[in-house]
């Protein structure tokens, strides 16, 4: 299923790189519901390369959610002085996650997670 708002797409500056962002959701709500979350933040989403997987984009990131046995999977595109908004966006979700960013190299740059939240 495509599901599309009027976001741009992703800037073809982008489409030039190797993926440089990889992660996991712990305990996602499953790949349609993450991808649904995108797209009530403005981003756009169609079916992924398998059945059961969802690339979202928008002008400045573009990833796959790919439901594993376990974890559901994140990897793809992301400008990397955007990549704390992409977490940002994740801790916003309410989604349990770790990324981490590449250089071109494939060398880490940065990392980042976020766990359950705590009780007050």
């Amino acid at each position: 299923m495509d599901i599309s708002d009027e976001e741009q797409p992703l800037d073809p500056v982008w489409l030039e790189i190797n993926n440089n962002v990889c992660g996991a959701l712990t305990e996602a709500p499953g790949a349609s519901l993450v991808a649904e979350r995108f797209i009530g933040a403005g981003w756009r989403s169609r079916s992924g390369s398998s059945w059961e997987s969802y690339e979202v984009e928008t002008g400045w990131c573009r990833i796959e959610v790919d439901p594993t046995d376990g974890d559901t999977l994140l990897n793809g595109v992301v400008d990397p002085h955007r990549f704390e908004e992409l977490a940002a966006l994740l801790t916003r979700f309410g989604l349990q996650f770790s990324l981490e960013l590449y250089d071109d190299d494939g060398e880490l740059l940065r990392e980042t997670a976020a766990g359950p939240p705590q009780p007050l």
